[in-house]
């Protein structure tokens, strides 16, 4: 059996990942001002989580999953002579892509094939789909990583935030963009891509913003159907109705999986965003 290891930064809900036969998920770490800690999509709800990050004066730090979750995870998978594709967060935003090669090293386990997904949230969960279409299609372990790296080239994330000082304070933007993005009144327009986060544009007020969006999703070549598209928040739903409305009133499509980004992700991208995740079309 080929298994399917994934951390807690993909945003799958219990649900969603117990749907998945084979699947494992890793659960990243949050720390708050007052020493608590908690394990990603695990100690508490997401709506738990986004009321505290609201009220604290101090921003939670996140942290990788420890090397013995995944020694766990892959002598499992060695006694039962399962194979393994790993499909984890950027290593560009966490040491979890590490980590987890550090363990299979450690514990000797060798049938494990990595992918490092250069994307986080919606973009892994469009990578983890697509694995388990290619295993039902009876595809090997060694070839479905293959085709994830060729994929994951394709995949963007784009959002609507409040403000870029919760990226900034994480470490993931650099001052100088998070001045340009941090003006009264403007709301920044995110991409992700090639691994890490950049300003794609900005505009004033949140209606502006989404158009802005929605203008760099058709720059970037619009999203190829033959692959999910994935609509996502982080504390309000009510944020992803112009995206909802664009999608399948101007696009003409579904309106696709929704996902509510997690803690890990929500610490650094704040309350308040929306956006959405999709596979463009390859270069002809």
């Amino acid at each position: 059996m080929i298994r399917i290891l994934t951390d807690s930064a993909a945003d799958l809900t219990a649900k969603e990942a117990a749907a998945i036969p084979g699947l494992v998920v890793v659960p990243l770490n949050v720390l708050f001002e007052d020493g608590e800690t908690i394990r990603d999509g695990v100690d508490m709800t997401r709506a738990e989580f986004y009321d505290r990050l609201e009220a604290a004066d101090k921003l939670p730090r996140t942290s990788q999953p420890s090397p013995e979750s995944f020694i766990q995870a892959f002598e499992e998978a060695r006694d039962a002579g399962d194979e393994v594709v790993a499909i984890l967060i950027s290593s560009k935003l966490s040491g979890t892509f590490q980590c987890a090669q550090l363990a299979a090293e450690e514990c000797e386990f060798h049938d494990v094939y990595f992918v490092d997904s250069d994307t986080a949230s919606p973009g892994e969960y469009i990578l983890i789909r697509e694995a388990v279409r290619l295993r039902e299609d009876g595809i090997s372990a060694a070839e479905i990583a293959a085709q994830l790296d060729l994929l994951k080239r394709r995949i963007r994330i784009l959002a609507v935030v409040d403000s870029l000082k919760h990226l900034h304070k994480g470490g993931r933007l650099p001052a100088a963009v998070a001045l340009v993005g941090g003006a009264l009144g403007i709301k920044p327009v995110l991409s992700v891509y090639e691994g890490a986060v950049h300003l794609a544009d900005k505009a004033r007020g949140r209606p502006g913003a989404y158009v802005a969006m929605f203008k760099q999703l058709d720059k970037m070549g619009g999203i190829d159907t033959n692959y999910d598209h994935v609509l996502v928040y982080s504390s309000s739903r009510l944020a992803l109705n112009p995206i909802q409305q664009y999608v399948t009133h101007n696009l003409k499509l579904p309106a696709g999986h929704i996902s509510q980004i997690g803690s890990v992700i929500g610490t650094h991208i704040g309350p308040s965003a929306a956006g959405i995740a999709f596979v463009v079309p390859p270069n002809e």
